[in-house]
């Protein structure tokens, strides 16, 4: 249900993302629209949410692939894999970006295929069709149960799903630097619901068909088990030898995968930032390949807080850096949906068509405003959950109530301290919906001739072809 809910509202703030940036398609888009359409002071404050999320959560992956080679005990030292992991992603974001285009592609064909080969495999297990399994189908619903901790351990889920989303933005990040995004990004927006669908709401549903909340094998809070990935025990509980291992692979591929988006998030808003004047003018270097090579730099340096790992407060500095990335992505979502609602009623107060609009969202406004309450909703519940956190009792002492609140909320006050010390630094205002930019930036790369055929021509789809096309 978290994952559905959340899913939902990924799909309405992608939409309202895929219709800014074909629009306007500008590096570093989510802090640009956030100075645009909302408050100077907002877009600096979102676009260093964004950064330091993605800054610390390459650390965070590369120990977390460091923990599933550990499956193999091969006998690598922690620091040798790290260092070997670290280097692997340095490499890829020195390289031109298509080497990184190409990298990605890769680890994403590989994660597809596993997937939906595990999505078959489970259902194959559920059915009796494991060595040792047998029929299983709704058990684990009835015992141990569904709903753990109840209305609470839900809200806990909320932002789970939320952290698990993370990422999915970056299509509007990569704009600039697509060659023709009003071809390339509304086909990648409109495959944002598979995506959440197949990959995500499918994928969770079969997990909790196979792998009841009690098993002992699952990661706790306390105990970090390189064997505690659900798809591994789901094989593992099945009697299937040897896929186990396939699976932790795909696993160790994918938080390697979302290691190298990190660093490329990281290093492209950063560099926006400072074109912008947000951040030191150096960070807006690029090279003649289009490299960032100074935000690479900082990126690579924080990456060496991975090496936390080896030492004995691993525990601790997991936390905290998930805790650092944690309700990021929220901040980000409802800056995107904020800035869509300002865009669009500049947009109509100007003088504009909605049929002048390359890429229109097909859930238009509503789109937004419902994804933005839904977000806030979810920070209500967040911070419920945060000062009364899950098997928490009343006579815990003050100094572990804030700890469990700022591990569960500490994106909360970065973003607020960085808009407010920029406000009143900057005195900036809320920008008039009638003074907004429309101009600056503007894609530009259809005609207007063109444009009208492609109108003419969607006018005499038959009612099917339109929704494949809104969807597809």
């Amino acid at each position: 249900m978290a994952f559905i809910i959340i899913g939902g509202v990924l799909f309405c703030t992608v939409q309202a993302l895929g219709e800014m940036a074909v629009t306007f398609p500008v590096a570093g888009s989510f802090s640009a629209f956030g100075t645009r359409f909302i408050d100077p002071a907002w877009g600096f404050s979102s676009g260093w949410n964004y950064a330091t999320q993605w800054l610390f959560v390459m650390p965070l992956e590369i120990m977390a692939a460091t923990i599933t080679l550990e499956f193999w005990d091969t006998g690598i030292p922690g620091w040798a894999s790290i260092t070997m992991f670290l280097g692997l992603i340095l490499a890829i974001n020195l390289s031109p970006v298509k080497i990184y285009g190409e990298a990605e592609y890769i680890f994403s064909i590989m994660k597809v295929t596993a997937i939906i080969g595990f999505i078959i495999l489970g259902v194959v297990i559920n059915c009796g069709g494991g060595p040792d399994s047998g029929y299983i189908g709704g058990r684990y619903w009835s015992n141990p149960g569904a709903f753990n901790d109840g209305f609470k351990g839900f809200c806990n889920i909320l932002v789970t799903a939320a952290f698990s989303f993370a990422g999915t933005e970056l299509i509007g990040l990569a704009a600039a630097e697509t060659h023709n995004p009003s071809k390339s990004l509304p086909t990648a927006i409109k495959q944002v619901f598979w995506r959440i669908a197949v990959f995500y709401v499918i994928s969770v549903g079969v997990i909790g068909l196979l792998v009841p909340y009690t098993s002992p094998q699952l990661i706790s809070r306390n105990d970090v088990d390189s064997k505690a990935s659900p798809f591994i025990i789901a094989i593992k509980d099945a009697g299937i030898s040897g896929l186990d291992s396939v699976m932790n692979c795909v696993v160790m591929i994918a938080v390697l995968s979302v290691a190298n988006s990190s660093m490329y998030g990281a290093t492209r808003t950063l560099a926006a930032l400072a074109e912008q004047g947000q951040a030191p003018r150096i960070l807006a270097y690029y090279d003649r390949k289009g490299r960032p090579l100074v935000a690479i730099s900082i990126a690579g340096a924080i990456g060496l807080l991975s090496y936390l790992y080896i030492t004995p407060i691993r525990g601790p500095a997991f936390t905290w850096l998930l805790a650092l990335s944690g309700l990021s992505s929220i901040f980000t979502w409802i800056s995107i949906c904020y800035s869509h609602i300002q865009f669009r009623r500049a947009w109509i107060l100007q003088g504009n068509l909605l049929t002048d609009l390359i890429y229109q969202s097909p859930i238009g406004v509503a789109g937004s405003w419902i994804g933005m309450i839904c977000l806030f909703l979810v920070l209500a519940a967040q911070f419920w959950v945060a000062l009364s956190p899950s098997g928490s009792s009343g006579d815990e002492n003050i100094a572990n109530r804030f700890s469990n609140f700022f591990e569960a909320f500490l994106a909360m006050p970065i973003v607020v301290i960085c808009y407010l010390g920029y406000k009143f630094w900057y005195r900036t205002k809320w920008v008039q919906v009638r003074d907004i930019d429309l101009k600056t930036g503007r894609n530009e790369f259809e005609s207007d001739l063109i444009r009208q055929k492609w109108r003419e021509d969607r006018s005499e789809w038959p009612r099917w072809k339109k929704i494949y096309n809104n969807m597809c």
